[in-house]
């Protein structure tokens, strides 16, 4: 049976890490939460990061089968789409994407150009459903409570990507404050995580370290329930709700959350030119 393994590339403005996963004997990986570099002072993208992610792709001579959103961020833009011009690969989000689609596009005001029927995404996994890596097999868990749409993907043999549900234990847990947010949700989800075997590796999709520790993108399930502050064991749904509402009412916007669910909700898409030719994002006001 083909092992698999995992590169990780660290996205350090914006504190995401985006993932390969392959095997040793076989040519297609996957590219999980990938990273578009943007500047919202001056409203300008590029790829530097994302190159990096092409050219491990290339060097390895690997095919790019599948580039996997574990939900629509709202701290960085998704390179989906530019990856998939450069090396391939199928854009795949869950299916609850639709509900997101809804909610953001009546707050843009977008609501003619998304359709809030998951389209332009290529494939919406259903929870629980099965798909393959090449020979690797992948399950797909939807785990809600950041988002109304978010999605683990757990990898044969390797463990679970679990994007924005689990932080390393000494940073807790992802907020659950914007539209469609529940933290009852999210302590489900993360109970159902937590009720794999212990020696289950997690991987994050971001990681906020405290001072004097450098970033770490693992750790396991045995280590979460030992010491997250948020939801060790013997914490309650109604203490961890209470612990998380106090939180989220301490915590800004994310610093790039207007551009990047813009971009998010139309699998790293930007809106279409307008007459002139340009591409504009928009900045709804009092709106969030």
């Amino acid at each position: 049976m083909l092992q698999a393994q995992v590169a990780s590339f660290f996205h350090t403005d914006t504190s995401t890490f985006t993932y390969v996963v392959y095997a040793a004997g076989q040519r297609e990986c996957a590219i999980i939460d990938s990273v578009l570099d943007y500047d919202a002072a001056s409203g300008r993208s590029s790829t530097v990061s994302a190159q990096k992610v092409v050219d491990f792709v290339r060097q390895q001579q690997l095919d790019v089968q599948w580039i996997l959103e574990t939900h629509a961020h709202a701290d960085h833009l998704s390179a989906a789409v530019w990856l998939q011009e450069q090396v391939g690969g199928k854009i795949a989000i869950g299916e609850h994407i639709k509900q997101v689609q809804s909610t953001f596009s009546r707050i843009f005001n977008i609501e003619a150009e998304i359709q809030a029927n998951g389209t332009p995404f290529d494939t919406l996994f259903k929870d629980q459903e099965q798909f393959q890596i090449g020979a690797i097999q992948v399950q797909a868990l939807h785990v809600p409570g950041h988002t109304p749409a978010d999605m683990a993907y757990h990898v044969q043999g390797l463990g679970v990507f679990v994007g924005d549900t689990l932080f390393l234990p000494d940073v807790g847990t992802a907020r659950c404050d914007f539209p469609g947010g529940s933290a009852s949700h999210l302590y489900e989800s993360i109970q159902r995580l937590l009720a794999l075997p212990a020696d289950t590796v997690l991987f994050m999709c971001h990681d906020y370290p405290p001072e004097g520790r450098e970033p770490q993108c693992h750790c396991t399930v045995q280590e979460q329930k030992e010491g997250n502050i948020h939801v060790h064991d013997g914490i309650s749904v109604e203490q961890f709700c209470e612990r998380r509402t106090a939180r989220d009412k301490t915590l800004g916007m994310p610093r790039l959350i207007l551009p990047s669910i813009q971009v998010n909700i139309r699998a790293g898409h930007f809106p279409k030119p307008e007459s002139n030719g340009q591409v504009y994002l928009k900045l709804p006001v009092n709106q969030l």
